[in-house]
């Protein structure tokens, strides 16, 4: 028993890692082949990179490349970091940072030119967002902005680590609006909205889920098929239909999207005067859900 867990430890490790590994990459493909190439300065450290490189290119060839500037940047954020939270804390967000920095300095920059700079936007922040995502969905990072949030907010506690967020990534968009013009930052702003919207749609589909309350008499044969076909746990709750003044079970489960389905299927053949109620439920963790670990 104590052998596969470890060996399941082992391959939920190894696919975590796998997970932030391709999220870094899927970031660095929009900055270097959308952001950079069109100015669009979406904050974080690769935002301040690009004013960087515009603004250093009467001294530096092209100017100082955003993988340079990135690396430049993040070193005395890890030192800190590192002292303040402890390495072991630190090895996920060091593994999305140093991927996501090889891969900035590996993939070419190159220039689709969008004639749309909406479009281009739109694609940029949907892009960003899946990436980011996928590192937030295990509890990861690539450094950077976050980083630097966290290390603040336990220096200044009556600020939130999202509002310090804000408020650097803000400061670094205005400096993009100062470099590259207003055009370019107002579209900045849509791919920013774009990312936290789909980066939002991927963890909550990850942890979304159903759940159904129904009433009926029938609440017993209801319930055994739901166990017995769908292999999910059902809670009887004590109830009274005021009209009737009738005591009954009324039902309690939570399934997936796609079994909500099949959990109104179930309660309509075994009864067809039943009551189902369905609601949204933003996050499950227990079995057959989300494990949870400490």
């Amino acid at each position: 028993m104590g052998f596969r867990k470890a060996r399941n430890s082992k391959v939920d490790n190894l696919r975590n890692y796998m997970t932030i590994v391709v999220g870094s990459v899927i970031m660095a493909v929009a900055v270097n082949l959308i952001f950079e190439p069109l100015g669009l300065v979406t904050g974080g450290l690769a935002g301040l990179a690009i004013v960087v490189k515009e603004l250093t290119k009467f001294i530096w060839e092209g100017g100082l490349p955003v993988w340079i500037f990135t690396v430049i940047t993040n070193i005395p954020l890890f030192l800190v970091s590192i002292k303040l939270l402890g390495i072991k804390a630190m090895f996920s967000v060091s593994l999305g940072t140093i991927t996501y920095v090889l891969a900035l300095a590996v993939i070419p920059i190159y220039d689709f030119q969008f004639n749309d700079m909406l479009l281009a936007a739109v694609v940029g922040g949907a892009i960003t967002g899946v990436g980011l995502g996928m590192v937030f969905s295990v509890s990861a990072s690539t450094g950077g902005t976050d980083l630097l949030a966290t290390l603040i907010q336990r220096f200044n506690r009556h600020m939130s680590v999202p509002t310090i967020l804000t408020i650097v990534d803000g400061t670094i968009i205005i400096l993009g609006a100062l470099v590259f013009g207003i055009g370019n930052a107002l579209y900045a702003i849509i791919a920013v909205f774009i990312t936290a919207k789909v980066s939002d749609g991927l963890l909550e589909g990850l942890k979304f889920a159903k759940m159904a309350y129904i009433i009926s008499d029938e609440y017993d044969k209801i319930a055994q098929e739901i166990m017995t076909s769908l292999d999910r746990g059902v809670t009887g709750l004590s109830s009274t239909g005021m009209y009737s003044n009738k005591e009954r079970k009324m039902l309690f489960c939570v399934v997936s999207k796609k079994e909500i389905v099949k959990i109104t299927e179930i309660a309509k053949k075994i009864d067809p005067n039943s009551f189902v109620i369905v609601n949204d439920v933003r996050e499950v963790m227990g079995e057959g859900f989300i494990e949870y670990k400490q």
